[in-house]
């Protein structure tokens, strides 16, 4: 295993190409497989954004048509999460500062490249924890939305309540009692809720409950509305907590209930009962949804706020029923207006929204002028006199990177009080997108002794994982990775515990330590009759090394292992920058009957010029288009011409990271000869995996 086997999708900005490779070189020779698309125009960067998913922009501060400004202002303007990093010709510390404050994450020079490297690992992890965060909130939020929605679309009557006191109802119970407004409920006493005689049966009841905490206890008891009615009730009780509070639940069941007047409540809650739009609550919540699924799956969407312009004089000229009026011929014009994919909202007296998922900004912008115009040219009649009437509207788009509901609505309210401000547009009547750039501003020291320690102490393990052949040959190969147990036996990669560059030693040596317990492993497994090969994967520095191939013509012979047994897989970048090395190498490892594999192959900008100089006997295809066939058929495409094209030179290929059967059918249909990832099995201590079966 390699210092980090996921591919990182890199934006560059250089107007010079040769630069631009030896930056892509140089996070390879860090042990990042990259995979960079150089931006050579406005409109070539934003078709990059809106068709892929990038980690890392690098932009050098040159003199340039469309410059680093430039690129950066694009894609705070598309809200994007991609980490931005400046390179300049020399520090300079106001340079520094405000390309920061523009939201850049650093900035520094480009001839520091040890520190690029460092700078770049610091944000790509910074970027996978976001990314990670927003999954995990996303699940979180749908799993607390879950919960509410169990809650309060429940016909049962419950309610959460802490020292006597109500902190929380359903509508179901908030109907039961009489009560209109939760925030009336949470100020009673449960006693209060019950007749006299109830009183006391229910303090001797949770008395009962206090002490025996069982779950489910029943009492039977009578409630008293806020009407002084009574009603006959069942109350079972349970232990809970509610917005992380300990507290008690309490679920009343009346002797008769109307569960298609509940339906009827139910369904009314959702609505706005002047217009028949959904109403701000319902919105909100169908927003947070929104947000989740964005943040989820990558999808952009949009969220309009319509304000209306001047509404209190408006108002004050119709009266307050001529005002319900014209908000109700409001309502139908946008439903003429938005179409069937937007979802309309009253959100309160002088406001409404519009939201589409998924939908882009500039689409939403479209609309929105659209109904802007609409709403200017309708004649509003309100009692025989024609009312004019305009809006202001800021749009919001919804992105992976958006915070959360109320935040997002914040948004658009923001740049519909915008409109307000432009210059000569005083009175609204306008469209804004809300564009976040401009409101928000923004120990390895000691590794190469850790490692020799893990090594003395024998810290370090081997694990296998099979590599199949599609074509159902009966052959059997595994691809051994190595991990190191840390200080607190957690398993990690010895290489990545090691600093960007180097130190070379060390890597050698861990090399050799997998090479040779593989070696010790693959001979005793062999010898119980298994014609078992192996990948092992070679570190750069181990490529350079010259005292390598006679070490292991040594230790073949000490294990009595064939050297066809083994295949030596080496990364496309580490060949390409060590071309003579590579070419020599591989010469003296076939003189041993080894055999060669190229991994991450189709990163570099012309991958088959590698194969003009080195002999590789198999070609393991970069990881990163395994998930991207499963998502574009350009991407299918293109991976059914490289494996044909591999195949008529001789190459044998190698497809990793195959993790559902979802993706076999392409693969055979491609022509692929072998397969490997999860779904066949993950990495194990042992090699146990039954090639019959396939």
């Amino acid at each position: 295993m390699h210092k980090n086997n996921t591919t990182v999708h890199l934006l560059i900005l250089d107007p010079s190409q040769n630069d631009a490779e030896s930056v892509v070189s140089l996070l390879r020779n860090a042990g990042r497989a990259t995979r960079a698309h150089r931006i050579t125009s406005e409109e070539d960067l934003e078709e990059a954004l809106k068709t892929s998913t990038w980690d890392l922009v690098l932009a050098r501060d040159l003199e340039q048509e469309f410059g680093p400004d430039d690129v950066l202002a694009i894609i705070k303007r598309m809200d994007k999460d991609i980490p931005f990093i400046l390179l300049t010709e020399a520090f300079d510390h106001d340079r520094t500062v405000g390309i920061m404050r523009a939201g850049a994450q650093d900035a520094l020079p480009f001839e520091h490249t040890d520190l690029l490297v460092l700078t770049a690992k610091r944000e790509l992890a910074a970027l996978e924890d976001r990314r990670r965060r927003r999954v995990l909130e996303s699940h979180l939020r749908e799993a607390e939305q879950r919960c509410q929605l169990l809650l309060e679309s429940s016909k049962d009557a419950i309610a959460y309540i802490n020292d006597g006191m109500h902190i929380h109802a359903n509508q179901s119970y908030l109907d039961l009692l009489g009560y209109d407004d939760l925030d009336e409920m949470i100020c009673i006493p449960v006693l209060d809720t019950l007749t006299p005689e109830s009183q006391e049966k229910y303090k001797e009841f949770m008395k009962e409950f206090a002490q025996k905490g069982e779950d489910g206890m029943t009492l039977n008891c009578t409630a008293r509305r806020s009407d002084d009615q009574e009603l006959d009730v069942t109350m079972s009780v349970s232990a809970a907590t509610f917005d992380g509070e300990t507290c008690t639940q309490i679920v009343l069941q009346p002797e008769h209930s109307d569960a298609e007047l509940e339906e009827k409540l139910q369904e009314i809650s959702s609505q706005d009962l002047l217009t028949g739009l959904y109403n701000r609550q319902h919105m909100m919540g169908l927003l947070g949804k929104a947000v989740a699924e964005a943040g989820k799956s990558n999808q952009t969407g949009a969220l309009a706020y319509i304000a209306l312009d001047n509404f209190l004089s408006m108002k004050t000229r119709v009266g307050i029923s001529g005002a319900d009026i014209l908000l109700g011929d409001l309502a139908s014009l946008l439903r003429e207006k938005a179409g069937e994919d937007m979802t309309l909202a009253r959100l309160s007296d002088d406001a409404f929204c519009m939201m589409c998922l998924p939908c882009d900004e500039k689409s939403m912008e479209q609309q929105c002028e659209t109904i802007r115009k609409a709403v200017e040219d309708h004649l509003f009649d309100i009692n025989g006199h024609t009312v004019p009437l305009t809006v202001s509207i800021g749009i919001a788009a919804i992105t992976e990177n958006s915070p959360k509901a109320e935040d997002m609505m914040g948004r658009a309210h923001t740049a519909s009080a915008e409109v307000k401000k432009q210059e000569g547009n005083s009175q609204g009547n306008g469209v804004l997108v809300y564009n976040p750039a401009d409101y928000e501003t923004l120990d390895q020291s000691n590794s190469a002794e850790a490692i020799q320690r893990a090594l003395d102490e024998n810290r370090f393990r081997l694990l296998f994982q099979p590599v199949i052949n599609l074509r159902g040959e009966d052959e059997e190969h595994y691809e051994a990775f190595v991990r190191m147990l840390d200080k607190d036996d957690k398993e990690i990669s010895p290489y990545d515990f090691l600093p960007p560059v180097g130190p070379s030693e060390t890597t050698i040596k861990i090399d050799r330590w997998v090479i040779l317990q593989t070696i010790k492993q693959l001979a005793s497994h062999r010898s119980r009759g298994h014609n078992t090969k192996m990948f092992l994967n070679l570190t750069a520095e181990t490529l350079q090394d010259k005292t390598f191939t006679p070490w292991l013509s040594v230790a073949l012979k000490a294990a009595r292992l064939p050297g066809d047994s083994l295949i030596f897989q080496i990364r496309e970048g580490d060949a390409s920058n060590h071309m003579k090395q590579a070419k020599e190498f591989t010469k003296t490892l076939h003189e041993l009957h080894c055999k060669i594999s190229i991994s991450q192959f189709g990163c570099a900008l012309n991958p088959f010029n590698t194969l003009k100089h080195i002999d590789a006997d198999y070609v393991k295809i970069d990881g990163s288009f395994t998930e991207e066939i499963q998502k574009n058929d350009d991407a299918k495409q293109q991976v059914k011409e490289m494996v044909k094209s591999l195949q008529s030179s001789g190459k044998l290929t190698i497809i990793p990271l195959v993790e559902n059967a979802g993706v076999l059918a392409t693969l055979w249909q491609a022509g692929v000869n072998y397969i490997q990832g999860y779904y066949l099995q993950a990495p194990v201590p042992e090699m146990n995996y039954d090639f019959s079966e396939n």
